[in-house]
């Protein structure tokens, strides 16, 4: 599948310290934590194939903080978000995260030593609103172009879409929740992403 190395790489782009903006350009961070990312899963291989806990844990406690996930389930339910009550704001965006933080799991469990080409950055000193811009190169394929849609907020750089070859992630799932919601209901897609995620952890 196209999308499993370009989750590994969104999950590595976020793979930022819990701390505040350091002052680094957003294209040195993406640099910087991919590096890092692929280190730790190197180093902890054994560990997440004997207990696959262990990377989920890795992945709430250190990479969700830097995804702006609010924004991606506002953009991901389009008109419906509006029609949302608080509560089921609220549920979507739990389920949702639930959702991409096991797909996340799954792709890192099929990381397989790809290489990442990380293209010029041109921007405003001041812009508070980028695109880095990537390839993933692969044996046996042609190059996946990735852009990451980032965007500077009091608590530093997060990560709020990812392009993956022309295709937007939120735009996606906005296609797929739109659908479910026009059958089911808000609170049907909400319910059905909760099963999903409660068999995916069973």
């Amino acid at each position: 599948m196209r999308w499993i190395v370009p989750f590994v790489l969104l999950l590595t782009a976020a793979f930022l310290p819990a701390a505040a903006d350091t002052g680094q350009s957003p294209e040195a961070l993406v640099h910087q934590t991919s590096q890092r990312m692929l280190a730790a899963l190197s180093d902890n291989k054994a560990q997440i194939q004997e207990d696959p806990a262990r990377l989920y844990g890795l992945i709430k406690d250190i990479v969700l903080p830097h995804f702006d996930f609010q924004r991606m389930s506002r953009w991901a339910l389009g008109l419906y978000w509006r029609r949302a009550t608080p509560d089921q704001r609220r549920r979507f965006v739990d389920e949702f995260r639930t959702l991409l933080v096991r797909t996340y799991g799954k792709a890192l469990e099929q990381y397989s030593d790809q290489s990442v080409e990380y293209l010029p950055l041109h921007r405003d000193s001041d812009a508070r609103d980028v695109t880095v811009r990537t390839r993933v190169r692969q044996s046996g394929g042609p190059p996946i172009p990735i852009n990451y849609s980032m965007e500077k907020t009091a608590d530093g750089w997060k990560v709020y879409d990812v392009t993956v070859d022309g295709v937007s992630l939120v735009s996606n799932y906005r296609s797929t929740f739109s659908s479910q919601v026009r059958q089911q209901g808000l609170d049907g897609l909400i319910d059905m992403l909760a099963k999903r995620n409660r068999n995916a952890g069973a």
